[in-house]
């Protein structure tokens, strides 16, 4: 199989006790640590993105901190590759689209932070670049946003952006699914 698991900023930041965290982020990374550990049984490839904040005024991802780390839960192990990245988009700036053509990767299972941003953005991208997708729904987390005086409850911002990637972007699925899709 071609096939590649992408896990992205699933950082400490987004925990309890970071400087942004993410509504129900501890079951959305235990559900990517299931995902993370069917990969590493079936010795599939699997990349980490790591965001470093490298915007005047940034708040969370600060180079050097303990928020920018990758989460315990999901840390990377052995040869797994972690990639940095300074923008939403996965592919912007970065070596990953190179690392994927040079495995003849072209199936990828998508997960992490947050859905309306760097999911969003990374799904896009890839979809664009001639990747097939798979993003794992409850592996994914963000948090309530606001516009014009309203408050988006993360639930609501989360369904809107996985029914937006469901097509054609990506296929938009549980966890278990993609693993049952595995077997």
């Amino acid at each position: 199989m071609n096939d590649c698991l992408i896990l992205v900023d699933l950082q400490n930041d987004y925990f309890p006790g970071g400087m942004m965290e993410l509504v129900g982020i501890q079951a959305v990374a235990a559900n990517a640590q299931i995902l993370l550990n069917e990969f590493r049984k079936s010795k599939t490839s699997i990349i980490h993105i790591q965001h470093i904040s490298s915007r005047p005024g940034a708040t969370f991802f600060l180079p050097e901190t303990d928020g920018a780390n990758i989460n315990q839960m999901v840390a990377p192990q052995g040869n797994e590759i972690v990639v940095v990245k300074h923008y939403p988009n996965s592919f912007r700036e970065t070596a990953l689209s190179e690392i994927l053509k040079n495995q003849n990767i072209n199936n990828l299972v998508i997960c992490g932070a947050m859905s309306h941003m760097c999911i969003d953005a990374t799904t896009r991208a890839a979809f664009d670049l001639g990747f097939n997708c798979v993003v794992a729904e409850d592996s994914c987390a963000t948090k309530d946003l606001s516009f014009k005086n309203k408050i988006i409850k993360a639930s609501e911002v989360h369904a809107s952006f996985m029914a937006a990637l469901s097509a054609p972007y990506a296929q938009v699925i549980s966890a278990k699914e993609i693993i049952d899709s595995r077997a």
